[in-house]
């Protein structure tokens, strides 16, 4: 079993704060990772999905006052989204009695529902955290290829070979499909939404067209947007926002879109193996996916993600505004002898920089001028961990 890098943040943040929300898609290790905290101290587990656990919390209020003294984990809070409106008294009630924090960890597989229910009633009482799968700064750096291939969802990474990982993975998305997507009230066809998943691995890290997928689904832009934002809200999907700032350039302003974890992509597109991927045109853009996302992953909290390009074709793929405004330009380059392009100087020149890489599939770190390094995606992670 490998850690999770977040598990020291989230004992923290449960000291400080009544409630945590730890938020992740199916399967990424989200009650595993609750569970070893819960072992660490008095606590009680409920799964949601488990009706007899959801008829436990009929009264909550009687309920959770048995459990004042403990660390009440709740797994798959959405099944039971009125809880948070019962919250905010049973959380200040145990501030009065001298619990003030620690006392709930909630366990959710979308965005959308949660923060949707507690945007105002908890104000100041909950705090957010996201699992995603692993990064490469949880695995060996030997395996960071395995990684790109598999992707990090624990049981297809540490799979005991790549036709088990794929038979997984294809398992994973049949049922998000099938049984997770109507769960959260979504009226989808399964089929379309397919279709609609696998175009955005076909089109990874790609700007996105909207009328061109509304196109090849056979449906309108609004509907489009519906499935996009679907599939966002259940942290599957990333939109990686263009950069805004410079307002004397005509920049592009459709947002970069990808599915986050590329095991996935590369079963949604039948990518079983590192030697058939290697011969798909698809892998400079999940290679560049998988080093953004794993490069937002390790950012320091508060980071903001951009992309940039103008009109012209001037562009960085990852342009990182760090907390205190310092900003990172980050091109991606599959090859293992990269080039510094023209159009990545002329952008740098617009965006004046602190500092400039190069992400290759190398380990060394080099000059390529004297503004900008070649350095590999664990390197530059770590070195983005211990930025301030």
């Amino acid at each position: 079993m490998l850690s999770r890098r977040i598990g020291g943040h989230l004992i923290q943040m449960l000291r400080h704060s009544p409630a945590v929300v730890l938020l992740g898609p199916r399967q990424v290790g989200k009650t595993t990772l609750g569970l070893q905290i819960g072992e660490q101290q008095a606590s009680v587990y409920l799964d949601l999905e488990d009706e007899d656990e959801r008829a436990k919390l009929a009264n909550p209020v009687l309920y959770l006052a048995d459990h004042e003294r403990e660390l009440v984990i709740l797994d798959e809070v959405h099944r039971v989204p009125e809880l948070f409106q019962r919250l905010r008294g049973i959380i200040d009630r145990g501030r009065r009695h001298g619990k003030a924090n620690g006392r709930f960890l909630l366990l959710g597989s979308a965005a959308m529902d949660l923060l949707r229910q507690t945007g105002e009633s908890l104000a100041g009482r909950i705090s957010y955290l996201e699992l995603g799968p692993f990064d490469a700064l949880e695995v060996d750096s030997a395996a960071i290829e395995t990684l790109w291939v598999r992707g990090g969802f624990p049981r297809s990474f540490l799979a005991e070979s790549d036709d088990l990982s794929m038979e997984w993975r294809r398992n994973f998305i049949r049922t998000y499909l099938e049984r997770d997507v109507p769960q959260f009230g979504s009226r989808i066809a399964a089929e379309a939404l397919r279709r609609f998943w696998t175009m955005l691995a076909h089109n990874q890290s790609q700007v996105l067209n909207a009328a061109n997928l509304a196109r090849g689904l056979g449906v309108d832009g609004k509907t489009v947007a519906g499935y996009l934002d679907l599939l966002v809200d259940l942290l599957l999907v990333r939109r990686l926002a263009p950069w805004h700032r410079n307002a004397g350039k005509r920049l592009v302003k459709s947002p970069k879109v990808y599915v986050r974890d590329t095991g996935i992509a590369h079963a949604l597109l039948g990518i079983g193996s590192k030697e058939t991927l290697l011969g798909h045109p698809v892998a400079g853009q999940t290679w560049e996916s998988f080093t953004i996302e794993t490069l937002i992953g390790t950012a320091p909290e508060g980071t903001e993600a951009h992309y940039y390009r103008t009109s012209n074709g001037t562009e960085v793929d990852l342009v990182l505004t760090l907390p205190g405004g310092k900003i990172w330009a980050i091109e991606v380059k599959r090859s293992s002898a990269p080039k510094v392009e023209r159009g990545f100087h002329s952008a740098c020149a617009d965006l004046d920089p602190q500092k400039r890489f190069v992400v290759y599939p190398g380990s060394e770190r080099y000059p390529l001028n004297d503004t900008t390094d070649a350095i590999g995606v664990v390197a530059l992670a770590k070195e983005l961990q211990a930025a301030k």
